[in-house]
């Protein structure tokens, strides 16, 4: 489930989603705004297939656990890299 395996693309697994998530956070946005953002760059890619929202707010939990991303006031943001 977090990462791709035998029977689990790297297109499905919560890391590969985490990926298309933080390229898509180059400015902080609402969630909202981020899910259209995933599902129109996933719509671009043909090896991809689509994914559900509960997926996508997994990806985010996932995301959020390991540090990765912040919420400020409402918004998503990429987290500063570690020093």
């Amino acid at each position: 489930m977090i990462l791709p395996g035998k029977h689990l693309s790297p297109h499905r697994a919560l890391v590969g989603v985490g990926a298309e998530i933080l390229r898509q956070l180059d400015q902080p946005r609402e969630v909202s705004d981020l899910w259209e953002r995933v599902r129109s760059a996933r719509g671009d890619i043909q090896s991809s297939n689509p994914i559900s929202f509960d997926w996508f707010a997994l990806a985010l939990a996932f995301l959020h656990a390991i540090y990765a991303i912040e919420d400020a006031d409402g918004l998503l943001r990429a987290a500063a890299p570690a020093r």
